[in-house]
């Protein structure tokens, strides 16, 4: 019987790893995934390696809806191995990287609690990190949303990163109390109770930051908007009819838009062609996803048209690109330009602020909503609410869930409403403490009439960033190092 020992190790790790990728967006079931992350602190960098794959590939299981990809000239036979490739190398970069931190953590001793904390530390900051990079990442931090809005409301103060942290410190005390009660020593109820009280005022004390008014938060007036959720599927975008369908459903919403008194009309990500203008010069602003050139380079953007006018006056360039569908490395000397239907987009400016005459707002175009740090930095920088713009067809109903769920995060940590603009969903209407207020039926053609509150003053997020991680890993290292030196 001992010898299978090592065969369970890994079974339980794979299997833990797959029940916290069921834990994630868009369930959002912090319970389950506190006792799925167990087998981590437990087991060792290898079993935690297999955990970490098999946690993404099954939150990820949604990139293999890419398949067929013979509409952007991928040989259809080839369409399915590439997108399983795809699929595959982004677990594979997962379990390298908590199988790396795992090394780390038996480094340090995971018994410790200064070693849990400087561990814990050490992941939240890594998931803001992989925030700003080129893979997209549905981790830790999110998992509180859509289930568990009042632990989610910890966000205000310590953001994304550091939700992922206390998560992680919370599956560390629960697998020091299952070693302790298998090992029948004293106290181990007492701990147990412990635990469920810090459980319930860790909800309490969130439940209470979101729904206490606070006057940093304090409404700078409301605003109209109207919503266009064109629902053309992505690849038959660029055939003659859709494109008809979609100018007769944005004349519709200017009108529309218009009559209703809107402040302005909103669209989805791409929605506009490279230099195309809008249909009718309807007294109203619109902000639209679109595409334009700067110095000969194809970028995407958020445009924004004046009441009365056809062409764009301003525009938010997209920051972070899709890997091999917007951009691909050495892709000036390729011939490829990607899976993208439009392909070879240049990078725009890191800044999520687009300063409007009636009031700035943050914008994230697609995946940049997984950057809250960014959104963060518009908010201290003027945006009174945040503007999500996107188009996730042909992405099933799952990825549609997780965008949800980080919109949530995102208006939480920067308390301000938040208004989501998607090609097939999810168009909706977010309030500065996560809850959706409205939204439209996925893959459904339509308009959504909101009234959000914009908002002025700083959540502690906004202000700080990841100073608390920052302070924690710092302290918990200090901790570590002095208690080495005790032992030598």
């Amino acid at each position: 019987m001992a010898g299978n020992r090592p065969l369970w190790r890994w079974i339980g790790a794979g299997a833990a790893g797959l029940l916290a990728g069921l834990a994630l967006p868009p369930w959002g079931c912090p319970p389950l995934l506190w006792l799925a992350l167990v087998p981590v602190w437990a087991l060792g960098p290898g079993p935690a390696a297999l955990w970490g794959g098999a946690a993404v590939l099954v939150s990820h299981r949604w990139l293999l809806w890419l398949h067929p990809l013979d509409w952007v000239g991928v040989p259809l036979p080839l369409s399915l191995p590439l997108c399983l490739m795809l699929w595959a190398s982004l677990g594979v970069v997962a379990a390298a990287l908590v199988g790396g931190w795992r090394l780390l953590l038996q480094r340090l001793g995971p018994e410790r609690f200064s070693s849990a904390c400087l561990a814990a530390a050490l992941w939240g900051l890594t998931e803001i990190v992989l925030a700003k990079g080129p893979l997209f990442w549905i981790g830790l931090g999110s998992a509180a949303l859509p289930g568990d809005r009042a632990l989610a409301g910890w966000a205000q103060w310590i953001g994304a990163g550091g939700l992922a942290a206390l998560q992680l410190l919370l599956a560390w005390w629960l697998w020091r109390w299952l070693a302790a009660w298998a090992a029948q020593r004293s106290g181990v109820w007492r701990s147990a109770g412990a635990w469920l009280l810090v459980v319930v005022l860790l909800h309490a004390w969130g439940w209470r930051l979101l729904q206490s008014p606070r006057p940093a938060a304090a409404s700078a007036g409301s605003l109209k908007l109207l919503v266009l959720q064109p629902a053309i599927p992505t690849r038959e975008k660029f055939s003659w009819s859709q494109q008809q369908a979609l100018l007769r459903r944005l004349a519709g919403a200017q009108l529309q838009a218009e009559r209703q008194g809107a402040d302005a009309l909103v669209l989805p990500e791409g929605a506009l062609s490279v230099g195309q203008s809008l249909p009718h010069a309807a007294q109203v602003e619109v902000l639209s996803g679109g595409f334009r050139d700067v110095d000969g380079a194809l970028r995407s953007a958020v445009l924004r048209f004046e009441p009365g006018q056809l062409d764009p006056a301003q525009a938010i360039d997209k920051h972070r690109l899709v890997p091999l569908g917007e951009w691909i490395p050495g892709g000036r000397w390729l011939s490829w330009a990607g899976l993208s239907a439009v392909g070879g987009v240049s990078f725009g400016e890191p800044s999520r602020l687009l300063v409007r005459p009636a009031g700035a707002v943050g914008v994230a175009i697609c995946y940049e909503i997984a950057d809250g740090s960014a959104l963060a930095a518009a908010a201290r920088d003027g945006a009174g609410w945040l503007l999500a713009s996107a188009n996730l067809d042909p992405y099933p109903a799952q990825l549609q869930g997780q965008f949800a769920a980080l919109a949530q995060l995102r208006a939480i940590e920067t308390g301000r409403w938040l208004v989501s603009a998607a090609n097939t969903g999810p168009s909706l209407l977010v309030d500065s403490t996560g809850a959706v207020r409205q939204r439209l039926s996925t893959g459904r053609a339509g308009t959504l009439s909101v009234q959000l509150q914009v908002r002025a003053g700083l959540t502690g997020y906004s202000r700080t960033g990841e100073l608390p991680l920052l302070l924690l890993a710092a302290a918990a290292g200090t901790a570590r190092q002095r208690s080495r030196v005790r032992q030598s």
